[in-house]
This record gives C-alpha cells, sequence and structure tokens, in this order.
C-alpha cells in the first residue's frame, strides 16, 4: 500500500509523492490521472514555439484537404502531456536514461482527451547505490479507449532514503497509513489508479495540511496573466518603470496570485465540485518575481449540504508563505467536495 501524506505535527500532514525503487516491481501498472484534453491552441502553440514548419499542425485550410481533414496534433505536444502526468508516481525519478521507442500509433485531434497508462516491464540495481533502472511503456488513451502513443522507456529511480525530499527531511516524513491518505485504488484488473484530493468525510476540524508542490513566480508568466486581465499598469508590463520606481523588482499581479495560491491547495482539495468564495483575504507581504511561494491549509468547519446530498461544504484557512517563510497572503474560503462513494469518479474512469 503506497500512501500520499506523511505527518509533520499532530493533525499536521504534508503532500508526498512518488515512489523509491524498491517499490516498483516487473508487471504493475499505473493508471495516471488527471487527463489532459487537448485543444487546437495547444497545438497550434507547440507548433510555433518550437518552429515545426509543418502546416498540417496549424493552418486548417490545407489540413481539410488533407486524408485528416483537420489539423493534425503535434506529436512532441502528445508525448509531453502524456509523460508529464506521470509526475506523482514517478515523483523520484533522476532522470530517463534513454528512450528505446516512441510510436504514434493514432492521430490525436482537437478536443481528444489523453490519459497515460504506465506498465513496470523490469526493474534492475543501477550502477550508482543511490538509484536503479526502472524500465517502463507508457501508453497514451484517448478518450475512446485507443492508444494514440507508446512510449518504451528506461529511468533512474532514487532508491528509499535518497531523493531531494528524503534527504532534506531526513526522519521527518513518515507516510501516513491511514485509508483516507491511500495515494492509490486498485481495480478489479489489480491496476493501481492514482487517487486525486481527499473525500467530504476526510476531512477532520482542526487538521492542517502543508501543500506540496510550491510555486515560483516567473517574469513571463507575471506579465501575461496581467496583460490578459487588461491591467496594464507599468508595474506589470513596463521595465523601465520597475527599475526606475521599483528597485528592479517586479511585483506580482495581486489576482494572479490569489488564483495560483489557490491552486496551490487543489492536490488536496481535489474532489472539489464548485468554489463558493473568498473572505478575509489579506496581503501581509509583496511578492515579487523571482519568489516561492507554499500553501498550508487548516479546516475550520464541515457541513453536509443542504441542497446537495451528494457533497459537503468545507470551511479552510489557507496562508501562504514564502521561502523566507514570511507570511505573503492568508484567505478563508468555502467549496463543496463530493462525498465518499459519489461524484464522477467511476464513469471517468477516476
Amino acid at each position: 500500500m503506497f500512501y500520499g501524506y506523511a505527518q509533520v505535527a499532530n493533525q499536521c500532514y504534508r503532500e508526498v509523492f512518488g515512489l523509491d525503487f524498491e517499490d516498483f516491481e516487473a508487471g504493475q501498472v499505473f493508471n495516471h490521472r488527471p487527463g489532459i484534453t487537448i485543444s487546437q491552441q495547444d497545438n497550434k502553440d507547440e507548433a510555433m514555439e518550437t518552429l515545426n514548419n509543418a502546416m498540417l499542425h496549424y493552418d486548417a485550410h490545407y489540413a481539410a484537404a488533407t486524408e485528416w481533414q483537420q489539423c493534425l496534433g503535434v506529436s512532441t505536444l502528445t508525448l509531453q502531456r502524456v509523460l508529464g502526468s506521470t509526475w506523482k508516481t514517478f515523483y523520484n525519478k533522476v532522470r530517463i536514461r534513454c528512450f528505446h521507442q516512441i510510436a504514434m500509433t493514432h492521430p490525436v485531434f482537437d478536443g481528444d482527451t489523453l490519459y497515460a497508462r504506465s506498465s513496470v516491464s523490469a526493474v534492475k540495481p543501477g550502477e550508482d547505490q543511490s538509484d536503479g533502472e526502472i524500465e517502463v511503456v507508457t501508453e497514451a488513451i484517448n478518450q475512446r479507449q485507443e492508444t494514440v502513443a507508446r512510449i518504451h522507456y528506461t529511468m533512474l529511480v532514487y532508491r528509499r532514503g535518497q531523493s531531494p525530499q528524503a534527504r532534506a527531511y531526513a526522519g521527518l516524513l513518515k507516510p501516513v497509513e491511514h485509508a483516507k491518505f491511500l495515494a492509490y485504488h486498485v481495480n478489479d484488473a489489480n491496476e493501481l489508479t492514482e487517487q486525486a484530493g481527499l473525500f467530504f468525510e476526510d476531512f477532520e476540524v482542526g487538521e492542517r495540511y502543508e501543500h506540496r508542490p510550491g510555486k515560483t513566480f516567473l517574469h513571463a508568466e507575471n506579465w501575461m496573466h496581467a496583460t490578459r486581465s487588461l491591467d496594464w499598469h507599468p508595474r506589470y508590463v513596463d521595465q523601465t518603470y520597475t527599475e526606475r520606481f521599483q528597485a528592479g523588482r517586479q511585483i506580482v499581479n495581486d489576482y494572479y496570485l490569489l488564483g495560483a495560491a489557490t491552486a496551490l491547495t487543489t492536490r488536496t482539495f481535489d474532489r472539489v465540485v464548485a468554489n463558493l468564495g473568498w473572505v478575509n483575504t489579506e496581503f501581509l507581504e509583496p511578492v515579487y518575481v523571482g519568489d516561492t511561494l507554499y500553501a498550508a491549509s487548516e479546516i475550520l468547519a464541515t457541513r453536509a449540504s443542504k441542497s446537495r446530498p451528494d457533497q459537503g461544504i468545507i470551511t479552510a484557512r489557507t496562508i501562504i508563505s514564502n521561502e523566507r517563510e514570511q507570511v505573503a497572503l492568508q484567505f478563508e474560503r468555502n467549496f463543496l467536495v463530493y462525498k465518499r462513494g459519489l461524484g464522477p469518479y467511476k464513469k471517468a474512469g477516476y
């Protein structure tokens, strides 16, 4: 059994990810969640950003005259999205050592949803005492259960106690062996499917959750979110203004900051049905480009929904701290969460 939380204090739990080399064995099958729906905008961006000159990916008039009759998905976009979605299970990966084969077996189009499924074919000790080799085949499967790509590769995975996470918190991060903290559920075929968040009944008043990973804010994303919000104040979009009036330190846009801070909590609160709103939101320290923020949430209240019998309402206070352990932002939030055994999970393959 593998668990997704470690206890760091009484009623305080930290999200942890990934299996150690010793946890893998030949024959294991992992269904990674969540999946991701590919849009033509994603496809076009991938082609433009990689200087891909194949007009089949972004010239719809040309593509309509081909056998596909629409723009074809860029194969490297499929590769990135599918392998990227395996990160929770392969969090302790050192690096990919070799791609033995990358086979694109079915076209991908705008609107397709991709899921990753990984089968462990071999496990053997590595040359370094700190890691070992895992041979894996990861398949990309669309919403129609068609395999669109098959990736056969070998990666190095840290041995138990050797990952950066384990070394940084030696002896402090021991998994909590409680059913609500299981990182996977097992289906009838004995495959392990990654869990996504806790159910309403799992939350107890007074519990505190430390969310991981943190997030470092970059100049380009701050600029992009400000401009897309029509907030063209020079503090976000004018580097000369920043250098002259802000000592060269660009401040992070407030509402982008609130959105990103809330998103940091979604590994634990992933079974949310709807966000009902924020109260008592306080910006206590400025956040600058280059700062890294971490979130921790305390459960303040739980109650069953009167109008939605399959859901309950959680009230949580979230505190956002920077890498200097200064509290930059705090807020309270109410949100609906599915009750155990209910919701769309079985139907959606979760």
